[in-house]
């Protein structure tokens, strides 16, 4: 077991960097055993990681967005990140980002189906193509989202981000 002698971390055997801090293994100390007076991650510090969870707080935020739905509800309720103010905002703006690209993807499917109706499947040379830019678009941004939710800030998308703001408390 290794101490992280930046941030005073416990760094896992055989980890290539510190969890909290991002300090690399070469800078670590050797520890048999932690002294009950062992420096610890200063409890506002942005990068302290909850005690056994092993994620700092930049990347679970950045996790949030990975599955969408499915990763925004699991930050909001899992123990050690549901009371941390940053985790909760990404969380949720992650899960009210998928609902969005839902419902904007079933009005469009919706949508071009009335179209096609009426003016026949011509109409699909054109919605192929709006499809895939819109797509390579939200994918865009949902690695923009990622990346800023790592590097510590709290970016806001327009009025999705004011309502997961309001919603962390």
């Amino acid at each position: 077991m290794t101490i992280c002698t930046k941030c005073g971390a416990i760094v896992p055997e055989g980890g290539a960097f510190c969890g909290s801090c991002g300090t690399p293994a070469a800078a670590q100390v050797a520890a048999t055993a932690i002294p009950a007076t062992a420096p610890a991650a200063p409890a506002g510090s942005a990068a302290a990681a909850p005690v056994g969870t092993g994620l700092s707080m930049n990347l679970a935020a950045a996790l949030a967005y990975s599955l969408g739905l499915i990763t925004g509800i699991l930050f909001l309720v899992i123990e050690p990140w549901k009371s941390n103010r940053f985790v909760r905002f990404h969380a949720m703006q992650s899960i009210l980002f998928s609902v969005a690209c839902i419902v904007i993807s079933i009005v469009w499917t919706i949508a071009v189906g009335i179209l096609v109706s009426f003016t026949g499947f011509w109409i699909l040379t054109i919605d192929v193509p709006l499809r895939l830019l819109f797509g390579l678009g939200i994918f865009l941004l949902w690695l923009y989202l990622m990346f800023q939710a790592y590097s510590q800030r709290e970016f806001r998308l327009p009025w999705i981000g004011e309502i997961a703001a309001k919603q962390q408390g």
